[in-house]
């Protein structure tokens, strides 16, 4: 027995992620703030004597340790260069000093800045990030992350290397010459934009961050059919990470899911409802939570394993609760949902396309057989009531035919007759009396009615229900190499053994060809003779003999294919 607690989703997306936190003004100590430069004071064009100068003025405000470390890592040549490339390359001191105080006062303003150089440009929009909270909002979130990512792809060591020149031109420093050092530099300025882009998201609350993931990551791939920025990549493969362990646990729900829906298929459709239902909640959760990474994987041209091993084991749910329970409506449902979570993996949506399109077709065709045998039902259904004084019902429907309360089930009939004596009184006519009929292998019932009309729609009816089985059965039996008698005529496959009639001696069987035969009606029998000998015959009783009409019907419909040598064809 499940629990059913272990089907219910989880509040938060993520077990692993904090509390949203509301930011306030509070929070204006961005990184660029607390840059050497900021802390200082200090421009990009300051030589050695004002950058010490100016430090121990700061030294009288802020702590002794921090004034000597930024003083430091300005007048050091090497770690100036991590410095300068965190702060506004290429940016006079004057505007950066302005854009240092919109960051304060209104940062997201910030975002709107055009024509600063591309590393300058991306720092403040670092900075921006800091200030990012659970009130922002989703989709103009995503837009920004989708901004600097695009930034980031922008970025030229080269125009890096020349504007932190221009800058040490002035101040005296000695030039960078290795552009190596700043694409290392540059390397690591990237890994510093998803750290805070990522801890920006960590502050939303789980739901909106998904869907700030998944808005992202499908607007820069176009949905999964275009690469994505490097620095999404990056971001998505973090964002894996993190929600990998609510991810397995979610998927080892679904599975005990699969396994109770097959356990308990036997009990029925009602009964393995409410497991699909959670089935289909659960796995929606999931998805929507593996959405970004799944749009990421098919983007660079791989596949998300999870997720395919995840579909694999559904579309096999689906594929048995068809083949071996004949529950169709469940396993359309199973397919779609296929199709609506795993359409990134291209393997997984083929085949639920395929499948979707084939189940489509069996559902319309059991519709179309199930509109035709409502049809069927309504055509052969009948009842009328016989006997001037007393009354007795003869009845046919889809449950049976029925005479004076006895009933015959229609697939247990294997016999049927009838006919009409037309009755006469010195030669003046006295009316019609009609037979018909009907039995199974161990009784028969006869109806007797006066009424032709009846008499005729009756056999109508019956002929649709009943005969029409009789004949494709007789035919499968002389298909098998089986004969069947008919009053003094016995019937092959591929022809009919007649009786030659001598005046003196014993009569002589004769076997003929269907070629051989032609048909007639008389004094109430079905006639079948030789054409080249009017000796040679049978006479089969139309209302006596069993199933004499189903004789009929066979060989005349043989005698209009010409070229039929055997009645069996005519299943074909």
């Amino acid at each position: 027995m499940i629990d059913g607690s272990l089907f219910t989703p989880p509040t938060h997306a993520f077990a692993l992620m904090p509390s949203p936190i509301k930011i306030e003004n509070r929070f204006t100590k961005t990184a660029l703030h607390q840059s050497p430069f900021a802390a200082l004071g200090v421009t990009t064009r300051d030589d050695r004597r004002r950058i010490v100068e100016l430090a121990e003025e700061k030294s009288l405000e802020l702590d002794h340790d921090v004034c000597h470390k930024a003083r430091s890592d300005l007048t050091n040549p090497r770690s100036r260069l991590s410095v300068e490339i965190a702060w506004l390359p290429g940016v006079s001191p004057r505007k950066a000093s302005q854009l240092i105080d919109r960051l304060s006062h209104d940062p997201m303003t910030i975002r709107e800045e055009s024509g600063l150089p591309t590393l300058a440009h991306l720092n403040l929009l670092a900075a921006v990030f800091e200030f990012i909270n659970g009130e922002h909002d989703a989709n103009d979130l995503a837009g920004f992350i989708m901004q600097t990512a695009y930034l980031a792809e922008e970025l030229s060591p080269e125009e890096v290397l020349r504007d932190i020149n221009e800058d040490r031109a002035v101040s005296g420093f000695p030039e960078v010459r290795a552009l190596d050092q700043i694409e290392v530099e540059l390397t690591e300025r990237k890994r510093f934009y998803r750290i805070a882009i990522k801890d920006a998201l960590d502050r939303l609350p789980p739901m909106m961050l998904v869907e700030v993931m998944t808005e992202t990551v499908d607007g820069v791939t176009s949905g999964g059919d275009d690469h994505a920025p490097g620095l999404i990549d990056d971001l998505v493969d973090s964002y894996e990470v993190e929600t990998q362990g609510i991810l397995q646990k979610e998927a080892e729900n679904i599975h005990k899911l699969i396994t109770t829906v097959r356990d308990r298929a036997n009990s029925g459709e009602t009964v393995v409802k409410p497991y699909v239902d959670k089935l289909d909640s659960i796995a929606r959760n999931w998805d929507k939570i593996a959405q970004p990474i799944q749009l990421s994987a098919k983007a660079r041209g791989i596949v998300h394993k999870p997720s395919r091993e995840l579909a694999y084991e559904v579309h096999s749910l689906a594929i048995d609760l068809f083949n071996k329970h004949d529950m169709i409506a469940h396993s359309q449902r199973l397919t779609r949902l296929i199709q609506e979570l795993f359409s990134e993996v291209p393997e997984i949506a083929d085949r639920a396309e395929e499948d979707a399109d084939a189940l489509a077709d069996i559902f319309q065709q059991r519709q179309t057989a199930a509109a035709h045998k409502d049809e069927w039902a309504r055509e052969i259904t009948y009842h009328a009531e016989i006997g001037v004084m007393f009354k007795d019902t003869l009845s046919i429907s889809p449950e049976g035919v029925s005479w004076k309360g006895r009933s015959y089930p229609l697939d247990s009939i294997t016999r049927v007759r009838w006919g009409g004596v037309s009755h006469s009184v010195n030669g003046i006519p006295a009316g019609t009396t009609y037979t018909i009929a009907f039995g199974d292998q161990h009784s028969e019932a006869v109806v007797e009615l006066k009424k032709q009309v009846i008499y005729s729609t009756f056999i109508d009816k019956l002929w649709r229900a009943v005969c029409v089985r009789l004949l494709t059965g007789m035919l499968k039996v002389l298909k098998d190499g089986h004969d069947l008698h008919f009053g003094d005529a016995l019937l092959h496959d591929d022809g009919i053994t007649l009786v030659k009639r001598k005046f003196l001696g014993a009569n002589e069987k004769v076997r003929c060809s269907w070629g051989q035969v032609h048909v007639w009606s008389a004094d109430g029998s079905f006639c079948i003779g030789d054409k080249d000998n009017k000796k040679v015959n049978a006479g089969i009783s139309y209302i006596h003999g069993a199933n004499t009409h189903i004789l009929e019907e066979a060989i005349r419909m043989s005698f209009k294919k010409p070229g039929l040598h055997r009645l069996s064809e005519l299943l074909h």
